[in-house]
């Protein structure tokens, strides 16, 4: 009997096939290169184990860790700080912002209404507002409310006195 036939002899067609293959492999010099693969995978298995040799038991490497220092953030922090100024009391360089455009509104209420009402309004509706009469306006910056004040008449036109500036630390909450 043949190699062939005694490899063959009682195989299914996978095995078959699986065997040929394993023979073209070893016959093409390809069975080095999954020997190689085999040696790297050693040393990647020693790298790992290595790795959690130092991790579990400290280990020279471990000794040379150092934690990094924290600053201290009191409670009482100077005012200079929390509004962004170094503690020599030099002011940033504020040139970079002061070009950029804000948008300034006035809200004197609002009011939620169908579209079946929306599209029945004409010259002359009145709309309800969430305001009572002689309330404060909301003045909004870019949507944030900074302030609340009072329409005025200067020369013709249209302007607000602001009565109530909204302080940094609402905003700041308003926004949550």
């Amino acid at each position: 009997m043949s190699e062939d036939e005694e490899n063959g002899a009682g195989q299914s067609e996978d095995e078959k096939l699986a065997s040929e293959w394993e023979e073209a492999m070893q016959e093409s010099g390809d069975s080095e290169e999954s020997a190689e693969e085999s040696g790297a995978e050693d040393e990647w298995a020693a790298a790992m184990a290595e790795a959690d040799a130092l991790g579990e038991g400290g280990g020279a490497a471990a000794d040379d860790i150092e934690a990094a220092p924290l600053e201290n953030f009191s409670a009482g922090a100077p005012a200079q700080a929390v509004a962004g100024l170094g503690e020599g009391g030099a002011t940033p360089d504020l040139d970079v912002i002061l070009d950029i455009p804000v948008t300034i509104s006035m809200e004197v209420g609002n009011t939620s209404i169908p579209i079946r009402n929306l599209l029945q309004l004409n010259q002359g509706s009145v709309i309800e507002l969430d305001r009572l009469a002689g309330e404060p306006l909301d003045v909004l910056v870019n949507g944030t409310l900074i302030a609340h004040g009072e329409v005025v008449m200067v020369n013709e036109k249209f302007g607000i006195r602001l009565t109530d500036v909204v302080s940094p630390s609402e905003r700041i909450r308003r926004l949550n």
